[in-house]
């Protein structure tokens, strides 16, 4: 995920980052929706969840990224062992990923697989496309939650997403290449879709990994404000 994004984010949301997850090792967050997860190019790019963290853990590390306008749980490490071990974790897929979008219209199906291979749309950063020759493999799960409409009666869907892989914007990319663009979405919905929400309707909502430092199984959950 990239620390920039698009300049049509709202504002992050009130109430800064919830602290989900301390110990000696490990701290999570509930990232708000517009505030990035780390410094962007700019001055007014230095507000970040990582310099939020720092100035109460000066020895938080990054490890992961959020998008700027999609919420939920983020979790950084403490020092450079921590870092390391579980930036492998994510590497080698041994941390399971479940967010939460609502998207425009009704899928076909009640669960499904992606499997798009994705690449940067290099003249127009920083989207990204669905790019078969040379793009780098990119796997994403979803289950419908529930089918609904907008308040003005749009048909839209709840979804939950398992991405198999980290791409950059992945779950953004691959439903708007299914025909189901997520709702608030600035850089990938379609200007209706996108008018339909007031944020980027992505959430977070768990990481369930072996803690690095204790071997135990730790499930980090964020309720979806949505």
């Amino acid at each position: 995920m990239t620390a920039f994004d698009d300049a049509t984010h709202p504002a992050p949301e009130l109430g800064g980052p919830r602290v989900l997850h301390v110990d000696d090792h490990l701290l999570a967050f509930d990232k708000p929706s517009g505030l990035l997860s780390v410094p962007g190019r700019g001055a007014d790019k230095q507000d970040c969840l990582a310099t939020r963290a720092l100035a109460q853990w000066p020895d938080a590390r990054v490890v992961h990224r959020l998008d700027q306008p999609t919420s939920g749980v983020i979790v950084l490490v403490r020092n450079a062992e921590m870092q390391r071990a579980l930036g492998d974790a994510f590497a080698e897929r041994r941390v399971d990923k479940r967010y939460v979008a609502i998207v425009d219209g009704w899928p076909d199906a009640d669960a499904g697989t992606i499997d798009l291979p994705l690449q940067a749309d290099w003249p127009n950063r920083p989207r990204q496309q669905v790019d078969r020759i040379s793009g780098k493999p990119a796997l994403t799960r979803w289950q419908v939650l529930s089918r609904t409409q907008t308040a003005e009666g749009a048909p839209c869907t709840r979804l939950a997403l398992m991405p198999e892989t980290g791409r950059t914007h992945q779950l953004r990319v691959h439903l708007q290449a299914i025909g189901h663009p997520i709702l608030g979405d600035a850089l990938y919905a379609p200007p209706e879709a996108h008018a339909r929400a007031a944020r980027l309707l992505l959430h977070a909502e768990s990481l369930s990994f072996e803690h690095p430092a204790t071997g135990a199984s730790l499930c980090i959950t964020c309720a979806v404000p949505f």
